[in-house]
């Protein structure tokens, strides 16, 4: 059963990811990798994702707009995001996942890519200068991953002011408008880079050819109509 998404959510990184991200210049997208596939139901797409370090620095030094969780091998992630992983090349990834990962290890190289990862797909990041980082409101030292918030508290709404105040255009994600200022929030989905793209195609095409499998489990079908739903439209294959 899916949880209740909120309006903004702070992730835990380290430092080594900002620094390497914020150093790139261009940067549409990037993705927030997790050790372990465990999912992401905190926010929906168009929700205002915060990144958070690790102690000693405990700040958010920025913020991504989320589009998409996917559970991926390694080795795709690398393909569809390179050094947007937040690391320079594909050693130093496979090297940071081991740190968590003991059973990596003892994995020869083509075990270590096929590993699945939970990577949370981020679209038009903005990280903030070391002197604009801040330490967001009611955080317990005891959370590991990350802690979600909702503009209905007090909370939320001073973390979303105090995202407000580094920024020089207010923001455009969804869910993050605030209710006492401009309404009730409004949807508004992130604009995808191309590692992103190919992620969600990929996952939407998984799901389909499931979805056939199990219509007819034991005897495939052989012969798939794709149909336009309007003549003309041009999508008949």
């Amino acid at each position: 059963m899916r949880g209740v998404a909120g309006d903004l959510y702070v992730g835990v990184t380290d430092r080594g990811w900002y620094e390497h991200l914020r150093s790139l210049s261009s940067l549409d997208e990037v993705n927030f990798w997790r050790p372990s596939q465990t999912g992401f139901r905190a926010l929906d797409p168009g929700g205002l994702f915060l990144f958070k370090l690790h102690h000693p620095d405990n700040a958010i030094v920025g913020y991504a707009s989320f589009a998409h969780y996917s559970a991926l091998p390694l080795s795709l992630a690398w393909d569809a995001f390179g050094e947007k992983n937040g690391v320079p090349d594909l050693p130093e990834m496979i090297a940071r996942l081991a740190r968590y990962r003991a059973d990596l290890r003892g994995m020869d190289l083509g075990a270590r890519l096929r590993h699945p990862i939970g990577c949370v797909l981020l679209e038009q990041p903005q990280f903030f200068a070391e002197q604009d980082w801040f330490e967001p409101p009611e955080w317990q030292r005891t959370i590991v991953s990350g802690k979600g918030y909702s503009l209905q508290t007090e909370a939320g709404r001073q973390l979303m002011r105090l995202v407000e105040e580094r920024r020089a255009e207010p923001l455009r994600s969804a869910r993050v408008a605030e209710a006492a200022r401009y309404g009730d929030p409004i949807l508004v989905q992130p604009r995808l880079g191309q590692g992103s793209f190919r992620v969600m195609v990929t996952d939407a095409y998984r799901s389909i050819r499931t979805g056939l499998l199990l219509s007819r489990a034991g005897s495939p079908p052989k012969l798939t109509l794709f149909t336009s739903a309007m003549k003309g439209e041009g999508k008949t294959l």
